[in-house]
């Protein structure tokens, strides 16, 4: 399978090259029989003119999220396969993810070996679940957030896109932080906040505005340098790694709640994880979708979780460190580089730069969840949206500045909750009821041809009651978790996936009977 390059996806992009279809020799399967599509919107001539010749620029991908149809495919090759790995192992390799590996030792007081067992396995469970959402993509040709109405219904799948594009913005202003504290620091304090948030704002606008193929360019390469400067960290700071302390504290409940947190950040991609694989045939084996994005997620994560805790547990014992981490976890980071004088501050920039690559992604999968909500939406173009979300982000990165390590401990796990109550429903619908019932992936914009989603909407809200008895954070402990150790344990996910998963079935027989969709 080819790489989806730049050069690759304009030429498949019928949207912006209308021309090229014949309207004859469509897939057969482009419409539903029975669907008759809504009266398109008037859009005014000057717009619509404005709108094409900017869709005409060289490499920009016009395509939102109309179906990607069988013939508009790549040809299979095993450097597509190798770029899956790829993609997310370089959108992973990140200083957003050394910020979250931090919270091991540091909130949780838990040791280096405690830790490190928490974040390595925590993140492969969040990681399987991704994965395994990732092989809609190319079965079906639609983004994920289009697959969810086949398993949520139509409507109820409104309500998780816009829970995702939450997510992603939000994971878009920890990007823009990080960044900027990163390479605040590295100036010696001497540049602002501000300035580095701007600056990552802005390249990844960029990219995400072009869309696929510049993407996924510059996810093949991104990598490279991160590696680099890691195995640099880890050189210049490892021998001030502390892993004989020991985990102090109800070591039960900070392992439960690491472990969770750890695994909210993997399955975080869950929603967005089959976005870029539409261009892959439909006869990609699934199975090495799921493990080239496993290896991906797995290898980049269990990097930076291990490096980070080793950069927190070093703090207790290194005064420079603690001084650092007072300021900032972006000022911890660059304390790690200290050794390298003037080639430790390139490194710490060259980190700071690499959260561009998992904020792209993000940005991309935001933008069309705007184009999924509703038909209005669907009509502005894709590169317009990426514009708001960009800005959305920016703004809020901007107030929230001096707020990171509290929006790590509460949004990523907040986030984690219903990522794995919608993977439940979809996998029990898809072992349970679909071997049956099949998949039509031309009726995406069907309502009539889609389930009705009353048992998954009802089997979400309930995972959702679990999840909130279940969790524990600053501004929340439920009934459940205060009664887990001796201090409390953050179990939402648990009792969120445990409740919706013996929700859903029953549920779903009544609808099939009543309905028969």
């Amino acid at each position: 399978m080819d790489h989806p390059a730049s050069h690759q996806i304009p030429a498949l992009d019928l949207e912006k090259n209308p021309e090229k279809l014949d309207v004859d020799s469509r897939d057969s399967e482009t419409a539903s029989p029975t669907f008759a599509p809504p009266a398109p919107i008037s859009i005014p001539p000057a717009l619509s003119r404005w709108n094409a010749r900017i869709e005409s620029l060289a490499g920009l991908e016009a395509r939102g999220i109309v179906r990607v149809l069988p013939h508009e495919r790549q040809a299979p090759s095993v450097s597509g396969y190798v770029q899956m790995a790829l993609l997310w192992f370089s959108a992973n390799l990140t200083a957003n993810n050394l910020g979250v590996a931090l919270l091991g030792p540091l909130l949780f007081q838990l040791s280096f070996l405690d830790s490190a067992m928490c974040a390595v396995f925590g993140a492969f469970v969040g990681s399987v679940a991704t994965s395994y959402m990732s092989i809609w993509g190319p079965r079906s040709g639609n983004r994920t957030m289009i697959v969810a109405r086949y398993f949520m219904g139509y409507w109820p799948a409104k309500l998780v896109c816009l829970l995702n594009m939450i997510l992603m913005v939000g994971y878009g202003v920890i990007d823009c932080i990080i960044g900027g504290q990163i390479l605040s620091a590295v100036s010696g304090g001497s540049m602002s906040i501000v300035v580095g948030i701007i600056i990552v704002a802005f390249v990844s606008w960029v990219v995400a505005v072009f869309g696929l193929g510049i993407f996924h360019v510059y996810e093949r390469w991104a990598w490279i340098p991160q590696t680099i400067v890691l195995f640099i960290l880890v050189g210049s700071a490892g021998p001030k790694f502390d892993t004989t302390f020991q985990s102090a504290g109800d070591v039960t409940s900070g392992r439960l709640s690491y472990f969770s947190l750890a695994l909210s950040v993997s399955v975080s991609w869950c929603a967005a994880s089959s976005d870029f694989y539409v261009y892959y045939p439909e006869n990609t084996k699934s199975w090495k979708v799921f493990l080239m994005t496993l290896t991906g997620l797995t290898l980049s994560f269990s990097f930076v979780n291990l490096l980070g805790i080793g950069l927190a547990s070093g703090v207790a014992s290194n005064p420079a460190w603690a001084t650092a981490e007072e300021i900032s976890s972006g000022a911890l980071i660059v304390a790690g580089y200290s050794g390298l004088a003037g080639f430790g501050k390139f490194c710490g920039v060259i980190v700071a730069l690499g959260v561009i690559s998992n904020n792209i992604p993000g940005t991309y999968a935001a933008a069309l969840g705007c184009q999924v909500l509703g038909r209005y939406g669907k009509i502005v173009p894709r590169y317009l949206w990426v514009c708001v979300i960009v800005m959305i982000y920016f703004v809020c990165a901007i107030a929230g500045r001096d707020h990171l390590f509290e929006i790590f401990e509460n949004f990523v796990a907040l986030m984690g909750y219903w990522c794995m109550i919608f993977v439940t429903i979809v996998l029990e619908e898809h072992l349970l009821f679909k071997p049956k019932l099949g998949f039509d992936w031309t009726a995406w914009e069907d309502p009539k041809q889609l389930p009705v989603g009353i048992a998954a909407l009802v089997a979400f809200l309930v995972g959702w009651a679990g999840a909130i008895i279940g969790m524990y954070q600053n501004w929340y402990v439920g009934p459940i978790a205060v009664k887990v150790g001796t201090a409390g344990a953050d179990i939402g996910v648990w009792l969120g996936v445990a409740f919706a998963m013996i929700v859903f079935p029953p549920l779903r027989m009544l609808e099939l009977k009543k309905f028969g969709r």
